[in-house]
């Protein structure tokens, strides 16, 4: 085929038209992974029962799924220990709330002025790491000592437990922020608050969040720890109660509403993050 019919033919045919090609995704992509959970939860739940039927384990240290849910449904209309299901699971919440509050109110400033100033990291950064890597149970016998066996030991153990991640969360999200960014903001002529309002802020946030989210995590660690000081409510008291009697499914009845707790409140953080950060992971 010579030249001229060869211009001939593409004349005819028209120019080829340009294909489209997608890009291969990184990780998770966007794709949802809910399906995943539901049906990895249900392995759990089936494998939990094959081995109860099986008889794999004496009852007495893994009761059947069907004994856990008959216990919860007597303690929801009994009660357990002097106390209705409502008033635990309240008591807890209150507990836990307030040391989040008053967690979250704290340590995201001062991890935000550890990341600007250095002589706030270098006064600061020392007690808190010195504390960070203790368990609970090693400084609790000092809030007990110090606080006195009420609220207000119990909190101040969940406080603690709480503040540091969202504290050292914070510093880093400071750390993250792009200096190109920050630069751009101060040749455009930035204030120091608009600097850090329009550009510091907004690039911790996703870190400050995982933090909270840590925080939550570790606070429901600590709960059971925290309600060994002297309760007569709550879930960790009630879990703590119930193995004293060897009431195993006592026991499973307040890990699964520790478990459920604890989700809602992971499930609030991922919505928020979804609120305050919709950039998050797409840059």
């Amino acid at each position: 085929m010579t030249t001229l019919e060869l211009e001939g033919k593409v004349m005819e045919t028209g120019p080829a038209k340009p294909r489209t090609v997608k890009m291969a995704g990184f990780g998770l992509d966007g794709k949802p992974t809910v399906a995943i959970s539901i049906a990895a939860a249900a392995v759990l739940i089936f494998a939990w029962w094959a081995a109860t039927a099986l008889k794999l384990a004496p009852s007495l240290f893994l009761p059947r799924p069907g004994e856990v849910l008959h216990q919860f449904s007597v303690i929801y209309a009994d009660g357990y220990a002097g106390a209705s299901i409502g008033q635990h699971i309240g008591a807890s919440l209150f507990r836990i709330g307030l040391a989040a509050a008053l967690a979250v109110v704290t340590a995201i400033p001062i991890g935000l002025l550890m990341g600007l100033n250095r002589w706030a990291k270098g006064i600061l950064d020392t007690p808190i790491e010195f504390y960070w890597p203790l368990p609970p149970l090693s400084y609790l016998p000092l809030m007990i000592i110090w606080l006195g066996i009420g609220e207000t030991s119990k909190v101040t153990l969940l406080f603690l437990a709480m503040f540091a991640p969202i504290c050292l969360s914070a510093q880093a999200g400071v750390r993250s922020v792009s200096v190109e960014r920050a630069n751009a903001a101060r040749s455009l002529g930035a204030s120091r608050l608009q600097l850090f309002t329009h550009i510091v802020l907004p690039s911790a946030l996703p870190e400050i969040l995982t933090g909270v989210r840590i925080a939550f995590g570790i606070g429901w660690g600590t709960l059971v720890a925290a309600e060994l000081i002297a309760s007569t409510r709550g879930i960790g008291f009630l879990i703590m109660s119930a193995a004293q009697f060897l009431a195993t499914d006592v026991v499973f009845v307040g890990i699964a509403i520790i478990s459920v707790c604890a989700f809602g409140f992971g499930f609030s953080v991922r919505l928020l993050e979804r609120i305050l950060v919709p950039w998050k992971g797409k840059a």
